[in-house]
């Protein structure tokens, strides 16, 4: 295998970091499926709760995708609590790192504060954790919409009885955005608004 001539990269050539470059464009191009894989792995991640944590994902994407979200959403919703293995103090911030170049800022904000606002369900439970962390947020453009997120797909999905579609029904919709060119301004459109919940898509897949 081709490798560079440095051991310091003050040292590397132009030829080096020309190789580097195409060989990086060519490892991207397998991100989603990295990603994929990591998602089965959160079955080995935090238990007690009545569904594992990739349960718990694939939940909130169900719900996501037959309230008739778009892929951004559906997509997020899927990934959002994906750092509960490699980073649980963080894991919001870890999953909108991962998001952030290939989906709509509106998702990206909503996934790295999703954290402060699910206290809004246990934190009066514990000692010493803000029920009210989200007011930190009030008057955000985006504070609705994390709060729908919130409400109607992550602090709902931990039903065991709920019929859950399968990790490979998003698998397409994983590869569609993470093959989209990074930083694209026509994804990320700083400011936009989607809806959470399209009343006509929604008809049209629970009728599929």
């Amino acid at each position: 295998m081709k490798k560079v001539t440095f051991t310091q990269m003050k040292h590397g050539t132009r030829e080096d970091y020309e190789f580097l470059v195409a060989e990086e464009i060519g490892h991207t191009k397998h991100t989603a499926d990295r990603l994929l894989k990591a998602m089965t792995e959160l079955d080995e991640s935090l238990s007690g709760y009545q569904v594992t944590r990739l349960g718990h994902s694939v939940q909130s994407a169900t719900r996501a995708w037959r309230d008739g979200a778009d892929v951004d959403w559906v997509v997020s919703a899927l990934l959002h609590d994906i750092g509960d293995i490699y980073a649980p103090y963080n894991h919001d911030e870890y999953a909108a790192a991962i998001l952030k170049p290939f989906v709509r800022e509106q998702c990206t904000w909503c996934v790295q504060t999703h954290g402060d606002f699910q206290m809004l369900y246990y934190g009066h439970h514990l000692d010493g954790f803000d029920q009210h962390k989200r007011e930190c947020h009030r008057g955000h453009r985006y504070f609705d919409d994390c709060a729908e997120f919130c409400e109607r797909w992550d602090q709902a999905s931990f039903d065991p009885d709920y019929d859950d579609l399968p990790l490979e029904f998003f698998a397409p919709m994983v590869r569609a955005v993470f093959d989209r060119d990074p930083y694209d301004k026509d994804v990320i459109r700083p400011g936009a608004r989607e809806p959470l919940v399209n009343p006509a898509v929604a008809s049209e897949r629970s009728e599929a």
